[in-house]
């Protein structure tokens, strides 16, 4: 049984603007499309030798060379991918749309019985994607897949996919629900979004005039958010804890791994969006699968790259945890997680000085870029 979900759209929605039917004909060098978020689950095939040269996502059965490499062929039969969005010209505007998942975090979802915030998730990941270009999310799409459907658990995921466009200003258009027997486990259930925002095309941040000397502000994480969650699991499975134990090596209110890792991804959208009205606002990164290294480059022009400050923001003391547990390398934790930073926003100076000023936002000075490709670790 597969059941479409539409929703009627209140009159207080932003409308579209109107595209003419004789607009120039479309430059599909400027659709970008963000990479494919890899998010495989746990490999069997452990090597022998993990625990004495550290985990890595790659053990836990993800390759992010492998997507990488996929992408580059993609690109060759449409050029112009690489962005966190993709790039409709429509009238005087772009339209911007994203689709993502929430990969294995789900197996926690159902591990720990906590479902209504997956949704939450679930909209960031593709909100966040699209505001990285200045763009307003408009509307969300939403598919939810299982083999037998439970209407009260899957009550409880859409309440979370309400509540995170609530977070994002945007509005839940409809649907789709698809009920395939045996194709799921018992009480599982697959998810993906997709959003759609606008920009107009003179407000487009895009990243090209990026000079050497501006300054990358980091924004706080709630957690893991949504990446890196086959090889969390992996560490989970060798740590000897459960997800019910409480997180080692936190210093504040006790909460258990489960809690921690389940922590919903943070929508930045209205701050983000309020940031760049001020002004000085030239790229932003999300920072997801990839981490800091594969993510914050793909805002930059060529010759350019960003030295971070180690130690410029508080690194959670889940990333403490699973660094620890795992083994796991410096560098590999830089480029599975987001170790307590999920968007990057490249600025001026001048904003700069204005955003650390502003009591009202959690932000911190954390790199520059550099006349270097790459990211450097200082």
């Amino acid at each position: 049984m597969i059941s479409t979900r539409l929703y009627p759209v209140p009159s207080s929605t932003v409308s579209l603007p109107r595209a003419r039917l004789r607009s120039p004909p479309i430059d599909f060098q400027r659709f970008r499309l963000r990479p494919i978020s890899i998010c495989c689950a746990i490999s069997h095939g452990e090597d022998k030798g993990e625990h004495e040269k550290g985990m890595t996502y790659k053990d836990a059965g993800v390759d992010i060379d492998a997507g990488t490499e996929l992408v580059r062929r993609i690109a060759k039969m449409a050029p112009g991918i690489g962005g966190f969005g993709g790039h409709f010209p429509f009238g005087d505007s772009y339209l911007v749309a994203g689709t993502d998942g929430v990969g294995t975090k789900l197996k926690l979802a159902f591990e720990t019985g906590i479902h209504d915030t997956i949704g939450i998730d679930l909209v960031a990941m593709s909100v966040n994607d699209i505001v990285t270009s200045g763009a307003k999310p408009l509307f969300f799409l939403d598919y939810y897949a299982t083999s037998k459907l439970d209407v009260d658990l899957a009550e409880k995921v859409i309440k979370g996919i309400v509540d995170g466009c609530k977070q994002s200003d945007c509005v839940l258009l409809g649907g789709e629900t698809a009920e395939m027997p045996g194709f799921y486990a018992k009480g599982e259930y697959d998810l993906s979004g997709f959003a759609v925002g606008a920009v107009k095309k003179d407000e487009l941040i895009d990243g090209k005039n990026i000079v050497a000397g501006d300054i990358l502000i980091g924004l706080p994480s709630s957690g893991v958010h949504s990446n890196g969650f086959s090889l969390v699991r992996r560490v989970l499975e060798s740590s000897g804890l459960s997800l019910s134990d409480n997180l080692p090596g936190n210093s504040g209110k006790p909460i258990t791994i489960g809690e921690a890792l389940m922590a919903p991804t943070v929508i930045y959208v209205k701050q983000v969006l309020d940031i760049i009205s001020k002004g000085g606002v030239k790229g932003i990164a999300h920072i997801t699968g990839g981490g800091f290294t594969d993510n914050i480059p793909r805002v930059f022009p060529d010759g350019l790259g960003a030295k971070i400050f180690t130690g410029s923001w508080e690194v959670l003391p889940v990333f403490h945890w699973l660094q620890q547990a795992g083994g796991i390398e410096d560098a590999e934790m830089r480029r599975t997680f987001n170790m307590g930073i999920g968007m990057v926003l490249v600025v001026t100076k001048d904003a700069a000085d204005r955003i650390l000023a502003d009591s009202f936002v959690a932000a911190y000075h954390i790199g520059e870029v550099v006349q270097e490709e790459g990211v450097i670790f200082s």
